[in-house]
């Protein structure tokens, strides 16, 4: 079975910084675009940021633009989420995500979560 192993959540105070990474089998997943939504409970799940396969690109979803960082190392095969000034509204479940092709598109691979909960 594939799997995408997600590491770095946890509790943090509002105004703090965490830092998510996923590693992924890379002999299965060579070349493809990564990412990461989240979902809060009761809420539907959101994009939060992604990178293409050779890191050229990153896409941010708006709520977090300028607060969070993609980046990635195909050498260990690990991709993460640098999280910057945390917001009580960014408490959810952190979920990486691999896309089919090197160019970020609709994933199909997705990782178990890592839950992230910022207070206030």
């Amino acid at each position: 079975q594939v799997q995408l192993v997600e590491s770095g959540g946890g509790l943090v105070q509002a105004g703090g910084s965490l830092t998510l990474s996923c590693e992924y089998p890379g002999r299965i997943f060579s070349s493809r675009a990564m990412g990461w939504f989240r979902q809060a409970p009761g809420k539907e799940r959101e994009f939060v940021a992604a990178i293409s396969w050779s890191g050229a690109t990153t896409y941010y979803g708006d709520s977090v633009k300028d607060r969070f960082a993609i980046s990635r190392n195909n050498g260990k095969n690990t991709v993460s989420l640098q999280m910057n000034s945390l917001r009580p509204e960014d408490t959810a479940v952190y979920t990486c995500a691999v896309a089919r092709g090197p160019d970020w598109g609709h994933p199909d691979y997705w990782g178990q979560g890592t839950q992230v909960t910022v207070s206030s």
